[in-house]
């Protein structure tokens, strides 16, 4: 005697194999729809233009003589500021850029000390590879680099 198809094995291995797919593209779209992606600027254009701006930034702190190292620890960057030919040690915006999770971009203010160190407190320990600008309030230079915290020796930013 023959069983009715609802209780026979491959029937129901045929149905569940597209609705596991369906499943899968539900939870899929749901995902997508609820983290967006912020690797793709809206203002692409502009920011182009502002690359060029930057490079000039960059060649200006090269002809005075500026450069930077960065270090860290787990609550504190510590920056060694080379004022190259400028009369004082400026107040920084130092920039934190984390290269794929624009919300834990961040930006602070900071003073040197007497020999040029520039130490900022942290509001939590930084990990993995970020991007950092160095650039005085008047925006007139620019020192960036790459970094991968925690780094316990010195990183030279370019410039």
């Amino acid at each position: 005697m023959i069983k009715p198809w609802y209780k026979q094995f491959w029937p129901w291995f045929l149905i569940t194999l597209p609705l596991c797919v369906v499943i899968a593209g539900i939870t899929t779209l749901i995902i997508a729809s609820q983290n967006s992606v912020s690797l793709v600027a809206e203002d692409y254009y502009k920011k182009g233009k502002g690359i060029n701006i930057d490079l000039s930034k960059i060649k200006q702190a090269s002809s005075i003589g500026l450069s930077a190292s960065v270090s860290s620890n787990s609550d504190m960057v510590t920056i060694k500021f080379d004022k190259g030919e400028l009369e004082v040690y400026p107040a920084l915006t130092v920039i934190f850029t984390h290269r794929t999770l624009a919300d834990r971009d961040f930006q602070k203010v900071a003073s040197s000390d007497a020999y040029g160190y520039y130490r900022i407190n942290l509001d939590r320990e930084l990990s993995g590879p970020w991007f950092i600008e160095v650039q005085p309030h008047t925006q007139e230079w620019l020192l960036q680099g790459k970094i991968s915290f925690p780094a316990a020796s010195p990183v030279l930013l370019a410039n």
